[in-house]
Protein backbone atom coordinates (compact mmCIF):
# COMPACT_ATOMS: atom_id res chain seq x y z
CA UNK A 1 0.00 0.00 0.00
CA UNK A 2 1.37 3.58 -1.05
CA UNK A 3 0.04 7.00 0.03
CA UNK A 4 -1.01 9.18 -2.44
CA UNK A 5 -1.42 13.33 -2.14
CA UNK A 6 -5.27 14.80 -2.97
CA UNK A 7 -5.11 18.91 -3.70
CA UNK A 8 -8.47 19.38 -5.59
CA UNK A 9 -8.50 17.42 -8.63
CA UNK A 10 -4.60 16.31 -8.89
CA UNK A 11 -3.78 12.98 -7.11
CA UNK A 12 0.12 12.34 -6.61
CA UNK A 13 1.83 9.24 -5.09
CA UNK A 14 4.34 10.33 -2.51
CA UNK A 15 5.39 7.38 -0.55
CA UNK A 16 5.12 3.84 0.23
CA UNK A 17 3.74 2.07 3.15
CA UNK A 18 5.72 3.47 6.09
CA UNK A 19 6.09 7.74 5.30
CA UNK A 20 6.55 11.04 8.47
CA UNK A 21 4.39 13.95 8.23
CA UNK A 22 6.27 16.94 9.39
CA UNK A 23 4.96 20.94 9.75
CA UNK A 24 6.38 24.20 12.19
CA UNK A 25 3.96 24.43 14.88
CA UNK A 26 2.28 27.57 13.95
CA UNK A 27 2.75 29.80 17.72
CA UNK A 28 5.96 28.52 18.60
CA UNK A 29 7.76 27.79 15.30
CA UNK A 30 8.91 24.32 16.31
CA UNK A 31 8.61 21.24 14.42
CA UNK A 32 6.79 18.23 15.09
CA UNK A 33 7.19 14.88 13.35
CA UNK A 34 4.77 11.91 13.53
CA UNK A 35 5.84 8.63 11.62
CA UNK A 36 2.69 6.49 10.42
CA UNK A 37 2.56 3.03 8.53
CA UNK A 38 -0.59 2.96 6.13
CA UNK A 39 -2.33 -0.58 5.96
CA UNK A 40 -6.38 -2.10 4.70
CA UNK A 41 -7.17 -1.35 7.83
CA UNK A 42 -6.00 2.86 7.35
CA UNK A 43 -3.46 4.75 8.68
CA UNK A 44 -1.58 4.52 12.13
CA UNK A 45 0.13 6.75 14.31
CA UNK A 46 3.89 4.86 15.08
CA UNK A 47 5.70 7.37 16.77
CA UNK A 48 5.88 11.22 17.19
CA UNK A 49 8.36 13.68 18.06
CA UNK A 50 7.96 17.71 19.21
CA UNK A 51 11.20 20.00 19.62
CA UNK A 52 9.70 21.91 22.25
CA UNK A 53 7.09 22.04 24.23
CA UNK A 54 4.57 25.31 24.94
CA UNK A 55 0.95 26.92 23.57
CA UNK A 56 -0.81 23.56 23.58
CA UNK A 57 2.02 21.20 22.02
CA UNK A 58 3.08 19.83 25.27
CA UNK A 59 4.40 16.32 25.21
CA UNK A 60 1.94 13.62 26.83
CA UNK A 61 3.06 11.50 29.56
CA UNK A 62 5.38 8.67 29.05
CA UNK A 63 7.03 10.85 26.09
CA UNK A 64 11.10 10.76 26.76
CA UNK A 65 13.81 13.53 26.05
CA UNK A 66 16.43 12.38 23.67
CA UNK A 67 18.34 14.96 22.96
CA UNK A 68 16.61 17.30 21.50
CA UNK A 69 13.24 16.12 20.81
CA UNK A 70 10.45 15.16 22.72
CA UNK A 71 9.78 11.34 21.54
CA UNK A 72 6.38 9.04 22.73
CA UNK A 73 4.40 6.43 21.36
CA UNK A 74 1.00 6.84 20.86
CA UNK A 75 -1.44 4.30 21.64
CA UNK A 76 -3.89 5.07 19.06
CA UNK A 77 -5.99 2.20 17.06
CA UNK A 78 -6.12 2.61 13.30
CA UNK A 79 -7.76 5.89 12.41
CA UNK A 80 -9.77 6.67 9.32
CA UNK A 81 -8.79 5.76 5.90
CA UNK A 82 -7.19 9.19 5.53
CA UNK A 83 -5.89 12.14 6.48
CA UNK A 84 -6.51 15.98 5.89
CA UNK A 85 -4.11 18.46 6.59
CA UNK A 86 -5.28 22.10 7.13
CA UNK A 87 -3.78 24.73 5.46
CA UNK A 88 -3.96 27.95 7.23
CA UNK A 89 -0.87 29.87 5.59
CA UNK A 90 -0.02 30.71 9.67
CA UNK A 91 3.24 28.49 9.50
CA UNK A 92 5.20 30.01 7.57
CA UNK A 93 6.51 26.69 5.57
CA UNK A 94 4.67 23.77 4.25
CA UNK A 95 4.08 20.46 5.39
CA UNK A 96 6.41 17.84 4.13
CA UNK A 97 5.82 14.03 4.12
CA UNK A 98 8.96 12.24 3.71
CA UNK A 99 9.35 8.27 2.31
CA UNK A 100 11.06 6.47 0.20
CA UNK A 101 14.29 8.39 1.35
CA UNK A 102 12.64 11.68 -0.37
CA UNK A 103 10.30 14.23 1.12
CA UNK A 104 7.57 16.67 -0.44
CA UNK A 105 6.41 19.59 0.48
CA UNK A 106 2.84 20.11 0.46
CA UNK A 107 1.97 23.84 -0.52
CA UNK A 108 0.72 25.44 2.65
CA UNK A 109 -2.53 27.62 1.05
CA UNK A 110 -4.53 26.71 -2.06
CA UNK A 111 -7.62 26.96 -3.85
CA UNK A 112 -7.92 23.62 -3.71
CA UNK A 113 -8.46 23.32 0.24
CA UNK A 114 -7.18 20.89 2.22
CA UNK A 115 -4.57 18.50 1.32
CA UNK A 116 -5.52 14.83 1.87
CA UNK A 117 -3.60 11.50 2.22
CA UNK A 118 -4.79 8.51 1.35
CA UNK A 119 -3.81 5.02 0.68
CA UNK A 120 -3.46 3.79 -2.90
CA UNK A 121 -2.31 0.90 -4.64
Amino acid sequence: MNVCLLLGAKKLLLAGSTFTLAWSHSVEKTRWEEDWQVGLAGFQLVEARIAGSGAGMEPPEGAILDGKVWRYRPALAFVEDRLVLARSGATGGAWQVCGNGACHPIPETGAEGPAILEPCP
